[in-house]
């Protein structure tokens, strides 16, 4: 189907048989002009363009200056005579000229990749795994603390407790409660409160438990026999002083984080000596001191008396 001429190449067809000179098919005709001629598409004009041709304003005449032209059907009547699909005014005024558009574009390869990120570096680092990205200490302090399976109430109280070491002042350490040999400066725990944790824990954890053998020595005396605890077991052990000792604590408010800071207070208390969890390790040590002479009643085959 065939495009009608518009109404411009008509009027400037009809001046050419006439001999005369038509409108400018380069710049196009004002819409004022057509108006002016038409009467009917005066009364559907918009009311600026009644107001100009009321008012016998002359339109101003486009600029006889243009870098490229801008009618479409005669870019398109020139572009099947030229091989060349870009406009040489638009080529002008780009930083590439035509032999890089006429040249062979490179091929560029790729080489085949099998995954998306990259790998990482072997051997993979204790806390890459999903389900041991924690330190040791956080993760069983956590589950200790976990009620009724719900974990991530475990885990919201243990984000409360680091939170608490970590804005709270610097502690007083006592003389007379010595913590583990290279303890850091207290000005040092609330920049690391994993680090502030650990040393509580660690400091009032027993290196062993009181156990009562019945017929140790012959007869039915029980003996009181120390056995040794291994590094999870004296956290257990711990982990359950801190507990109980907060449990006994009064709240200084209310709502559901004041298990958890009573908790946290009660790590503060340990590490400046005034926790309730230091007689219990002293007094289980005393006792250990004591019954260290029934080691070999205890064991299969010992001395009986």
């Amino acid at each position: 189907m065939n495009q009608q001429e518009h109404i411009s190449e008509e009027a400037a067809k009809i001046e050419k048989i006439r001999g005369g000179s038509g409108p400018d098919l380069e710049m196009g005709t004002p819409v004022q002009e057509l108006l002016e001629e038409d009467k009917e598409a005066q009364k559907k004009a918009p009311q600026v363009l009644k107001d100009s041709i009321k008012a016998g304003a002359t339109p101003p005449k486009p600029s006889q200056s243009r870098s490229f032209s801008t009618y479409a059907r005669r870019n398109q009547g020139l572009s099947e005579h030229n091989d060349n699909p870009f406009d040489d005014a638009i080529i002008a005024n780009t930083n590439f000229g035509t032999q890089q558009l006429a040249g062979p574009a490179t091929p560029v390869t790729v080489a085949p990749v099998g995954h998306k990120f990259g790998l990482p570096a072997l051997p993979l680092p204790s806390n890459a795994h999903k389900d041991y990205r924690y330190d040791p200490v956080i993760r069983q302090f956590t589950n200790l603390m976990m009620l009724h399976g719900k974990l991530s109430v475990a885990q919201r109280n243990m984000s409360i407790i680091l939170t608490y070491l970590r804005t709270q002042s610097p502690p007083n350490y006592s003389p007379t409660r010595p913590l583990l040999p290279g303890a850091p400066p207290p000005s040092h725990l609330p920049l690391n409160p994993v680090l502030y944790l650990t040393l509580a824990v660690d400091s009032i954890a027993p290196l062993l438990r009181i156990r009562s053998q019945r017929g140790a020595a012959g007869g039915g005396v029980a003996l009181q026999i120390p056995v040794p605890l291994g590094l999870r077991q004296r956290r257990r052990t711990a982990f359950e002083w801190i507990l109980d000792a907060a449990s006994k604590r009064k709240s200084r408010g209310s709502g559901r984080d004041m298990f958890a800071l009573r908790v946290a207070e009660e790590i503060v208390a340990i590490i400046e000596g005034r926790s309730s969890a230091w007689e219990k390790r002293t007094g289980i040590h005393k006792i250990a001191t004591t019954a260290r002479s029934n080691l070999n009643l205890g064991k299969p085959g010992g001395p009986r008396r």
